[in-house]
Order: structure tokens, then C-alpha cells, then sequence
């Protein structure tokens, strides 16, 4: 039996991050789920008797109040699984002012793990970025376009958004790992879930949501396993903090820029200026 955790999953009202949820919570853990459906998010947390919270990553005002509730109710966070993101369609700024895209899937998961910071540090714990291999084949870093208003399409926005998620993580661990933080990043695969629900890309719905693609693309579950193993394994011993992974291992095929410790660290001080955090 191992050690039971408290584990935070964001995006787990479906896909990828409810079928790690189950998993964690079939192996004893505790688990905390976050997601944008009250209805869905609602539905998980009563199948699985767990605590849950319901925030929409548009929003950075919600991603402080879930931070505030999470800190209050859950002095002890094993792992952060940041997993909640999309791919969108047209161009869009939030109500904060930033690209959707960018801010779903970065800046969201940058600001609550910097509110969490204290309870992270105290936990030794384990954050966990859900990235992907489009960090490799379309994502590039632009630090004066990071919101895409010159030049937008939207899997490029997804591509440099993950690729914003494996370049935290190398900061992260340059910066919190002397503290007892641990970080990694992982591709789970092409998954068959509803992740491109709110994309008007024809090809990307096309390939999430036709039956027949579907059926060449991988389960949700299989693309939790990853996050399962890096959440239940030990940092130092089953993988290395700061990288990112593909298939349980280092990925060597990677984007160059994901590798530029200079990059991670003005990624990490424009975030921290676009989120407003104290630096």
C-alpha cells in the first residue's frame, strides 16, 4: 500500500484528469477535484465521496478565490496536478485581457501554483504539468507576441502554451525544488476525450469528435497513466524533477527553446507581471 496523498487535479470533471482521478482514488489517495462544469465536476466528486471546487481558468479572479478555498480547507497538498486546459478557435481575449489560450492553459496553472506556494513548500510536494507534443511541433516563444495579437492560429497558441508549461516546470524546479518541490510535465498521448469541445478548428474537431478518428486515438485512461505514476512514484528515484516526459520516459524529442533556462526564467518574470504576483 503506498502512502496516501492528498492530490489536487484540475480539468477533472472529464477526460484525462477524471480517469486519474479515479485511478488515485481506487490506489487510497485523497483527492481533490477542480473543474469548470459545476454539473460535471459535482457528478465525479459524489461518485468518488471527494472534496471538489468549481473554477473557470478564464478567469483569473476564480483562480484566486479556488486558491484561497483550497489553502483554507487543505493545509496539506501532496501533488498539484495542473491538467485543466483547451484548444479555442478564433482569437479571444479573457476578461482579464490575455489570449484564451494562453491563459486557460498558462498563466492560469502559473498563478495558482504561486498562490498555493506556502502549502506546497510545506508538503513537499509534487506539481505536475499536463503538456504535450505540440509544445514541440508548433509551439513558439515569443516574449513581445505572448498574447498572439500580431500572428495567431490556434494550434500554434496551444504549441507555445504547452510549451509555456514545460518551460514553468524548469523553473519551478530551478526555483522551489532547494525548498522540497518537485515538478514535471508530460504528454499523455492523443486522447479520445472532450478536450476540443470549444474549438472551431475544423481538422481538430474532426479529430476529436468524429467516431471514426476517435477510434485511432487514445483513451482517457490510458492518457491518465502517466500522472497516476508520476503523483504515486517518488521524485529522485522513478523520475527526475524539472523534465518533461513522454511514455514514462525523458523525452529526447523536444522543442530546442524547452531547454533554455534563460527562456524559463523571463517566462517566469513576464507571468509573473501579467498575473500581478509579487516577484
Amino acid at each position: 500500500m503506498r502512502d496516501k496523498k492528498t492530490v489536487v487535479i484540475t480539468g477533472a470533471s472529464d477526460g484525462i484528469g477524471a480517469a486519474a482521478a479515479r485511478r488515485l482514488h481506487a490506489g487510497g489517495h485523497e483527492i481533490v477535484l477542480v473543474g469548470r462544469s459545476p454539473d460535471k465536476t459535482r457528478a465525479i466528486a459524489s461518485e468518488l465521496k471527494s472534496d471538489h471546487f468549481v473554477a473557470d481558468f478564464s478567469r483569473l479572479d476564480e483562480v484566486r478565490q479556488l486558491a484561497a478555498s483550497l489553502s483554507a480547507k487543505h493545509p496539506r497538498i501532496d501533488v498539484l496536478a495542473n491538467n485543466a486546459g483547451g484548444v479555442f478557435g478564433a482569437r479571444a481575449d479573457t476578461v482579464d485581457g490575455f489570449e484564451q489560450t494562453f491563459q486557460v492553459n498558462h498563466l492560469a496553472p502559473f498563478l495558482l501554483t504561486n498562490l498555493l506556494r506556502d502549502t506546497l513548500i510545506a508538503s513537499s510536494a509534487t506539481v505536475i504539468q499536463t503538456a504535450s507534443v505540440a509544445a514541440r511541433l508548433f509551439g513558439k516563444i515569443d516574449m513581445d507576441d505572448l498574447d498572439s495579437r500580431r500572428q495567431y492560429a490556434p494550434m500554434t497558441a496551444y504549441g507555445t502554451a504547452k510549451l509555456g508549461n514545460i518551460l514553468f516546470t524548469r523553473e519551478l524546479h530551478t526555483r522551489f525544488n532547494p525548498e522540497g518541490v518537485s515538478a514535471a510535465a508530460f504528454h499523455p498521448g492523443v486522447i479520445a476525450s472532450g478536450f476540443a469541445a470549444d474549438t472551431s478548428n475544423r481538422a481538430m474537431r474532426f479529430l476529436y469528435n468524429n467516431p471514426f478518428a476517435r477510434r485511432f486515438l487514445g483513451t482517457a485512461e490510458s492518457g491518465a497513466d502517466q500522472l497516476v505514476w508520476l503523483a504515486e512514484t517518488a521524485p529522485g528515484q522513478a523520475w527526475v524533477s524539472g523534465l518533461y516526459y513522454e511514455k514514462h520516459s525523458i523525452a529526447t524529442r523536444v522543442n530546442p527553446q524547452s531547454t533554455r533556462d534563460d527562456l524559463a526564467h523571463e517566462l517566469w518574470e513576464r507571468s509573473v507581471a501579467m498575473t500581478g504576483l509579487a516577484s
